[in-house]
């Protein structure tokens, strides 16, 4: 269902600096970068999509989050999702909620959610049983 995501951010190298150990955690390789835009991807080795961009806003004007808005990466296993949290918030994001079971959305729910450096909010999650 999904083609691509972008997420708009207003410092390209901080930014990069955080997604690049977060997508290598997922398990998803880097597809491009280009520092003349500047903006890189990210998508499975063994598919065209879905793909995650970073970059500055097409429209040149300062990035800014939406309100509501959030985009969920699908991790193999619990301890990925673990493992993309911890790296998350060393790399300069912030917590919205700490790794855990989530019953609330379905009995094997298991995420994290956090900001970027940038205020854009993410969810790693699995959906598999421990």
């Amino acid at each position: 269902m999904i083609s691509h995501v972008f997420l708009g951010v207003t410092d390209f190298e901080r930014a990069f600096a955080f997604y690049a150990p977060l997508m290598a955690a997922l398990g998803q390789p880097l597809r491009f970068r280009d520092d003349s835009r500047p903006w890189a991807g990210w998508m499975p080795a063994d598919a065209p999509r879905p793909l995650l961009l970073i970059g500055a806003p097409h429209d040149r004007a300062p990035a800014s989050v939406g309100n509501g808005a959030m985009t969920a990466l699908l991790a193999r296993d619990r301890a990925t999702v673990d493992a993309a949290y911890s790296i998350a918030l060393a790399h300069g994001g912030s917590c919205e909620g700490r790794p855990g079971l989530r019953p609330e959305y379905h009995a094997n729910y298991y995420g994290a959610y956090f900001r970027d450096p940038d205020g854009n909010k993410l969810c790693v999650c699995c959906h598999e049983p421990g």
